[in-house]
């Protein structure tokens, strides 16, 4: 089942690093459903063993965050796992866990 697999993916990734929704989306095969992803990231039942915060834009944006805090706490949690920034974005080519 599609929502399993993202879980399943997500709990993958390792602290220091993330994913985007859209990875998460083609890696449980069904490359169009990034905002599927992000509404899953969002319902996670699973944390704290789904870290949800690990999980970014396409761009390395931090959005669609929920948990206590908000982005900004989102950005905290990163930075203190060790993922890298440019700017307000997560920096990609260093920081996007390759599956």
């Amino acid at each position: 089942m599609f929502q399993d697999l993202v879980y399943k993916y997500a709990a993958k990734i390792p602290k220091g690093k993330v994913a985007t929704y859209g990875q998460l989306a083609k890696l449980a095969e069904n490359k169009k459903a990034a905002r599927v992803v992000g509404m899953l990231m969002r319902n996670n039942p699973y944390y704290p063993k789904v870290s949800c915060h690990r999980v970014v834009g396409f761009d390395g944006r931090l959005v669609g965050y929920t948990g206590t805090g908000g982005i900004k706490a989102k950005r905290k949690r990163l930075i203190e796992e060790g993922v890298k920034f440019k700017g307000d974005k997560v920096d990609l080519k260093i920081s996007l866990w390759k599956s």
